[in-house]
């Protein structure tokens, strides 16, 4: 197989990459915590918006990319373990929250979907070309909106409309400039990796 191939072979993704080491588990299981450190640490990158109780935060950002380098299943491992262990109290969901009770915790278990939903499309060449890659983010973002925003209606008793305005709405442009940097990233990664191979 030529090296120019082997990155445009469906079935893997980046983490499958990785130098074959004689642990395998152990190998699997360092990736797992480190996407979950990951989207913990991203997460603190949290900027208020004014009349919503869900900030613009790193954290979607990284559970996308989590998913998609890593795979579907350990994709959604670590992304169980970040929202396992915060709501076990490590303050690491955005604005420092642990736990549940809070609004935007639906984001939460919406980004465990995405990153199955990213991870599996990562490993049909969902990640591969810029266009693709656009198309696995923003179903992605689709799916963590879809279990984010009814949750915030529900846990503050706002209309759906209410919540779409305050839930959905003003993060959307960061939803693209998200995208825009994943289909620069995750393309160039493979060409890289491609060069290496």
């Amino acid at each position: 197989m030529s090296t120019a191939a082997a990155p445009a072979r469906t079935g893997v993704v980046l983490a499958d990459l990785l130098p074959a080491a004689r642990n395998r588990y152990a190998v699997d299981t360092a990736l797992v915590l480190g996407g979950a450190a990951l989207t913990g640490i991203a997460a603190q990158i949290a900027v208020p918006i004014p009349g919503s109780p869900v900030p613009v935060t790193g954290q979607t950002f990284a559970a996308l990319l989590v998913g998609t380098a890593l795979g579907a299943r350990r994709g959604f491992l670590s992304l169980g373990v970040y929202a396992l262990v915060g709501m076990a109290g490590m303050p690491w969901f955005a604005e420092a929250r642990s736990g549940m009770a809070f609004p935007s915790f639906g984001y939460v278990l919406g980004m465990l979907l995405a990153a199955v939903v990213v991870g599996a499309l990562a490993r049909r060449g969902g990640d591969r070309s810029m266009l693709r890659t656009a198309g696995t983010m923003v179903l992605g973002s689709a799916i963590i909106y879809a279990v984010g925003v009814p949750y915030l209606a529900l846990s503050t008793g706002m209309s759906a409309s209410a919540a779409i305005a305050a839930g959905l709405v003003p993060f959307l442009l960061g939803d693209a400039l998200k995208a825009a940097l994943a289909m620069g990233a995750l393309p160039a990664a493979w060409k890289l990796v491609g060069r290496r191979g």
